[in-house]
């Protein structure tokens, strides 16, 4: 179960790498979003009805989670990967846990020990390493390709995803949290597509191709990954699965390789290596307080 999620969410990178040029980025996060939510709505839509006074309490809350964790973070990775790898998107994602602790302590006053800020330099140096392509010189000059900035803006949206999500917690079962986030984002997605489509003129080339890579970034990148995560920290609790959370990057080289034949750089391990060993020193000296937390709108 720890295994099959990093894999899923490494091969949500690939396909919507793979489906550029056959539908649109913001096309492509509503229909993932769209037909995860139907799929989720026999098993969700009782719970919701009965917890509506919940969900009328706390609109805004779910409002905005949808907003940052679904309409943000999805919709700009698929942008991000028109112009950036796979493998990239995977490795600056990596990097998440840092960011999240970096943002408690910057915006909330959260207490980070030496050990967190020493891990956290580490990541913020291997993702420097990655955007870079080993090439640090270029931070004078800012010379990054736009899809590597984008995640970084996206990352930085899913840490205040996950800190509003401990901030303002929401009285539901986690399916039906997920199914009310879902619905909000969708709710903000919608018209952004339709000017993708109208405004823009981006159209979708529907065929077997794209079609399979709507029910897999749906049905298995989103639902089963976030179940067997789900289930996975039930059972021995979330230090362990932050872990494996971390062989995204690893699956993305592998498949990338694979499906669209992109070599793996020296600079790409370098920089997973110093992530990895970032997040590795900031989970052993975490106090409990700025532990990240993983949530399936990966």
């Amino acid at each position: 179960m720890l295994l099959l999620p990093p894999m899923l969410w490494a091969g949500n990178a690939v396909v919507g790498r793979l489906l550029v040029g056959q539908i649109a980025p913001l096309a492509l996060s509503f229909y993932r979003w769209l037909f995860a939510l139907l799929a989720l709505s026999p098993f969700t839509a009782r719970t919701l009805w009965r917890s509506r006074g919940v969900l009328r309490s706390h609109w805004k809350v779910l409002a905005r989670q949808g907003f940052l964790g679904v309409t943000c973070y999805n919709s700009i990775q698929y942008v991000a990967l028109h112009s950036t790898t796979p493998l990239k998107v995977s490795l600056v994602t990596s990097a998440s846990p840092v960011f999240v602790t970096l943002l408690g302590a910057l915006l909330f006053g959260e207490a980070i020990g030496v050990a967190a800020w020493a891990g956290s330099v580490l990541s913020v140096a291997g993702v420097a390493v990655v955007v870079t392509e080993g090439h640090l010189q270029r931070l004078a000059g800012l010379h990054f390709a736009p899809g590597d900035l984008m995640m970084l803006v996206a990352v930085f949206l899913w840490a205040l995803y996950t800190w509003d999500l401990r901030r303002h917690p929401v009285a539901l079962p986690r399916l039906s949290l997920l199914s009310s986030q879902i619905a909000w984002g969708l709710l903000f997605i919608a018209p952004l597509a339709a000017y993708e489509r109208w405004g823009q003129g981006q159209t979708t080339h529907w065929g077997p191709q794209v079609a399979l890579g709507i029910a897999y970034v749906s049905l298995l990148a989103s639902l089963l990954a976030y179940g067997c995560w789900g289930a996975a920290v039930g059972r021995i609790g979330a230090q362990i699965p932050s872990y494996f959370g971390n062989l995204a990057p690893l699956f993305a080289a592998v498949l990338a390789y694979l499906f669209l034949g992109e070599r793996i750089a020296p600079y790409h391990v370098v920089g997973a290596l110093l992530i990895f060993a970032g997040i590795h020193v900031a989970l052993r000296g975490r106090t409990g307080i700025g532990a990240p937390r993983r949530e399936g709108t990966r």
